[in-house]
């Protein structure tokens, strides 16, 4: 796909040498492959190791019941000797412990998407583009907003139809991705006549990328096969890598490795709920462990799924069953926890929603408002959740805390807690504490392209003196947006949309209170995306 971020390249390790001791190195960068990509050329450990043959024999492919027989089966890509491809092959059999931490996640996965490659009749090595994508990580997100199993950026999953709003993150959704990935490639291959190199090439850097250079080489009289193609060293990178983890599965053995058997049978159900649901409550219906839960259900950003669907979760399983009947029996409104509150001076919609973990849109539903106006001493049925946020941690709140945490600036520096104010932007504090965008999106779990809100806590690392942390407001500034004046349109009524202030438009435009707006003249906004449906 078309996405300028940093690959996530070579997570892999599909397969696991068992027995074989290879050296770690100190280098905390190891765990992340991609950096090997970008080099010119790949500096690996050259220990040597042997096989226990017994441990060999316990890991031994058969080929009843066991998934990668069926895989290779349906292979179609070509096999290709190239010194690009012996690169990764070389490198995948030098660090064969990928495949515990890889295989950790994909085998929940890989049955579905096997089933759906030869139901769409496309080669069933598709089924570990994932691992060079992400390495079957369904919370994984890159500098350029790529996220899920199969990276889809915001805009190319909304083309495929997958649903992106506070709640609900259909990049992430296993299910409604894999699908959405599948019309992708299957639209890329047609388009390039079935040469299914330049298909994927297309979806790493985008069909216009690889047209483009295609177009270049034609007037130059040259070859315009992928090998022939100048393209991004990313893109150089991924296809051979595909290839190379393609061959490894089809004979493991040739490379001294051995595929852990996967059973070849589901591993997850899809259960219509029909309505929202704690995903604490849940777990605990489904005898299951949360964690395990956001792994199958990666699409839901927060502690309950989207009150506007998808209405549905998987489960093992082996768990179906007793979910549905547990299930069964609490009422739609028993399924999430409710406050009441009363509406206080300086509250809004947004204040109250971030107060309680929950959307203005769901708080608007259940009162039934039709607009964002409230009065002081209003009640308010408030959906919340059941359990404490850490109880939640793979929601996005909790995710991006454990990279906060988890950050580290230069020797020398300070971390500093640094809450968001009306009109930041990620250059805007990084020029003000004197660092780089890049590192502070990086401490923060996040992209250049990622909306602010006022409130947000950021963490910044620098060796800069003095510093003091910003105090925000209430006010909803997320992104500047230029809003052109509809027929009937009135200032209030603008600010009631955006859940703005007629004070603050009219000092973000230098008007004064009597001044009159006209259809097609143009507003500067400082709109709250999230809570405003991704305006």
């Amino acid at each position: 796909m078309n996405r300028f971020k940093r690959p996530i390249a070579l997570a892999v390790g599909l397969m696991t040498l068992s027995g074989c001791q290879t050296q770690t190195s100190s280098d905390p960068n190891l765990d992340q492959p991609l950096k090997l990509a970008q080099s010119a050329s790949l500096v690996v450990d050259e220990a040597l190791c042997t096989r226990d043959e017994e441990k060999h024999a316990e890991f031994a492919v058969s080929d009843r019941g066991n998934l990668w027989p069926r895989l290779r089966e349906g292979y179609a890509l070509p096999e290709i000797d190239h010194p690009r491809v012996d690169t990764y092959l070389k490198w995948y059999g030098k660090h064969p412990h990928y495949m515990e931490r890889v295989m950790e996640r994909g085998h929940r996965y890989l049955h579905y998407i096997i089933t759906r490659l030869e139901e769409e009749g496309l080669p069933t090595e598709l089924a570990l583009l994932p691992i060079v994508e992400s390495a079957f990580d369904p919370f994984a997100y890159s500098h350029g907003r790529a996220s899920g199993i199969w990276q889809f950026v915001p805009a190319t999953g909304r083309q495929y139809g997958l649903k992106q709003n506070w709640w609900y993150d259909g990049r992430r959704d296993i299910v409604a991705s894999t699908d959405a990935a599948i019309r992708y490639l299957k639209y890329l291959n047609e388009l390039f006549d079935g040469d299914w190199l330049l298909a994927l090439a297309s979806y790493n850097t985008g069909q216009g990328n690889v047209m483009r250079r295609m177009r270049a080489n034609e007037r130059q009289g040259k070859p315009t096969d992928f090998w022939s193609l100048r393209l991004p060293r990313e893109t150089q990178a991924y296809v051979p890598q595909l290839l190379a983890l393609s061959r490894i599965v089809k004979n493991p053995e040739q490379f001294d490795l051995a595929l852990k058997p996967i059973p070849d049978e589901p591993y997850f159900s899809i259960v219509d709920v029909e309505s929202q649901i704690d995903l604490a409550q849940a777990a605990e219906l489904a005898q299951l462990d949360l964690d395990e839960l956001y792994m199958l259900n990666a699409g839901y950003n927060r502690w309950a799924t989207d009150p506007d669907g998808p209405h549905q979760l998987l489960v093992p399983v082996d768990h179906e069953e007793a979910f549905r009947t547990r299930l069964a029996n609490i009422d739609a409104d028993e399924r999430i926890g409710w406050r009441r509150y009363r509406v206080a001076s300086g509250d809004s919609l947004i204040t109250i929603a971030r107060r309680h973990r929950t959307s203005v849109d769901n708080i608007k539903r259940v009162n039934e408002l039709s607009s964002n106006i409230i009065r002081v001493g209003q009640t308010l049925m408030i959906p919340t959740a059941k359990h404490p946020s850490d109880r939640y941690a793979f929601s996005a709140d909790q995710r991006r805390e454990r990279v906060q945490d988890n950050s580290k600036g230069a020797e020398g520096s300070s971390r500093v807690d640094y809450k968001v104010r009306p009109g930041d932007s990620f250059w805007t504090i990084a020029k003000r504490h004197g660092i780089t965008v890049g590192a502070l999106t990086n401490w923060n779990g996040m992209a250049p392209g990622d909306t602010l809100m006022p409130g947000q806590n950021l963490v910044i690392w620098t060796e800069q003196e003095d510093l003091t942390t910003a105090q925000s407001d209430n006010r909803s500034v997320v992104r500047k947006v230029s809003y052109r004046v509809r027929k009937g349109d009135s200032l209030a009524r603008i600010a009631s949309h955006f859940n703005l202030s007629v004070k603050d438009i009219l000092r973000w435009n230098q008007v004064s209170p009597s001044s009159y707006i006209h259809p097609g003249q143009s507003l500067t906004l400082f709109v709250d995306v999230t809570e405003n449906g991704g305006y």
